[in-house]
């Protein structure tokens, strides 16, 4: 009985063999049943800059809602070698990305006159083309949102892109085959120093593909065949978030409207909580972060900043006599320096207090919290110099409320397209500004006023004597 079960164990490894040695293809499907793909949609991550962190969030959140998406491609980054080890360990483990750690490309052009220093190691894109595992790759920036699958996307040519700029081509986001003969060629043309308009990625790519503008523009064939050749994209695949603040809405023709960027300014990027309602597509990506990533990361930071700013709210209301004391000691010499210096210091703690929490939260939090702890925050240190100055609140507090109407205004979804919210938010601001003024005005009076009055309190230390009046 051992015997035959041996005898048929024996016939069953030989079949095995024969049908891998007559099919070694069969190795490949078993690696597609394992999870692997012949494309990927790959992003970049590289340190050195102030927003290193911002852009590692950004990347997470970008590659959880491709993998939300259930794109039938891998999820790459491409890692700089000193990016810290827990974030990398956090892609590969928790976001199920595969990180390839790379040594930075050194960029010849960090000489030029326009160079930006912030896109020195943005040439590392060329490290997409040394991807040779894969048919086709999808090169992303990490402040794109994903509104569908774009897996078409990978039935395009040897390189594709899309012309943001009627001339210039973005970069935010382009197809490309890789090649180890191409990756070469563009380390050469780096060594040789060829022509880069910006220094950075974009610019060696528009002078490495010059003729894109006159190639076809790119439809998906139906039958799920790959092209050959360059082609341009259609703008529905790099749409600049600057196109939908005019009509609030999307309305790109020129092929589907799947895909959001954000080419602007480094601070009004859509993770940041100031984004919205400033921009109002600054709650989308929100939106795709709390669905994906979550935000347990910054929400400790923001509960601890809460219970500092109620505290400093009591602690100064409880203190109030002490700080009124402190403030209004009647000085020996100098008296009218003195005031002076009070009413300076009275508007600067005023102006801190408006400032400092802007600075203290948490850059990546949802807006909601944001915006709610930067009121709190505020409010609680401008309690220290009402309660310090004896101050009136409203006139302190004109500019706070002032901040809050804006928020409403910007954030009132029923605007009909985006020039009627641009004239609602000057006509309240044209409508504030005398009331800010009038308020400035009040808080310096009061200042005064207090002043004048400050030999009504005792010096520290000292006991308030009774006065008798002679009668004789």
């Amino acid at each position: 009985m051992a015997e035959g079960w041996r005898w048929k164990l024996c016939r069953y490894v030989v079949a095995v063999m024969m049908v891998l040695v007559a099919f070694p293809e069969g190795r490949l499907v078993l690696a597609e049943k394992k999870g692997g793909h012949r494309n990927a949609y790959v992003a970049m991550m590289y340190m050195g800059t102030p927003r290193d962190y911002e852009f590692y969030v950004a990347t997470r959140v970008m590659m959880r809602s491709l993998a939300g998406l259930k794109v039938a491609a891998d999820l790459i980054v491409i890692a700089s070698i000193d990016v810290p080890a827990r974030w990398t360990n956090a892609l590969r483990f928790e976001d199920g990305v595969k990180v390839v750690s790379v040594k930075n490309v050194d960029n010849p052009y960090k000489n030029q006159a326009n160079f930006n220093n912030r896109f020195k190691l943005t040439l590392n894109k060329l490290y997409a083309w040394s991807l040779i595992d894969y048919d086709r790759v999808v090169m992303l920036d990490s402040d794109n949102i994903f509104l569908q699958k774009t897996d078409e996307l990978f039935q395009c040519g040897q390189f594709c892109a899309v012309f943001i700029n009627p001339c210039i081509f973005h970069t935010g986001l382009f197809v490309l085959q890789p090649s180890m003969e191409v990756f070469k060629n563009m380390l050469h043309e780096l060594e040789i120093g060829r022509e880069n308009l910006d220094g950075a990625d974009q610019g060696f790519l528009v002078g490495y593909f010059p003729d894109l503008l006159d190639r076809p523009m790119f439809h998906p064939p139906s039958n799920g065949s790959q092209l050959n050749g360059y082609y341009r994209l259609p703008l529905g695949y790099q749409m600049d978030a600057s196109y939908y603040y005019l009509k609030l809405r999307w309305s790109i023709p020129c092929g589907p409207n799947s895909v959001i960027t954000f080419p602007s300014a480094p601070w009004l990027k859509p993770w940041y909580w100031w984004s919205w309602p400033v921009l109002p597509l600054g709650l989308s990506w929100h939106e795709q972060r709390r669905q994906t990533l979550g935000y347990g990361a910054e929400v400790p930071v923001v509960l601890i900043q809460s219970v500092m700013y109620l505290a400093i709210m009591a602690v100064t209301r409880l203190a109030r006599p002490n700080f009124s004391k402190l403030c209004y000691r009647r000085p020996e010499k100098s008296v009218s320096c003195f005031q002076t210096l009070l009413k300076l210091t009275a508007m600067w703690l005023i102006l801190a207090g408006y400032i400092v929490p802007f600075f203290l939260i948490p850059r990546t939090v949802h807006p909601v919290l944001g915006w709610s702890l930067y009121l709190l925050g505020s409010s609680a240190l401008l309690s220290v110099v009402i309660n310090a100055f004896l101050l009136p609140v409203l006139p302190v507090l004109v500019p706070w409320l002032g901040i809050t109407g804006s928020l409403a205004v910007m954030a009132f979804p029923w605007y009909s397209d985006g020039v009627v919210r641009a004239l609602a938010v000057f006509a309240y601001a044209f409508c504030c500004s005398p009331v800010v003024w009038n308020s400035f005005v009040k808080v310096m009076t009061c200042v005064q006023t207090s002043l004048e009055r400050e030999a009504f309190f005792p010096r520290l230390g000292e006991s308030p004597q009774p006065e008798f009046t002679k009668l004789y």
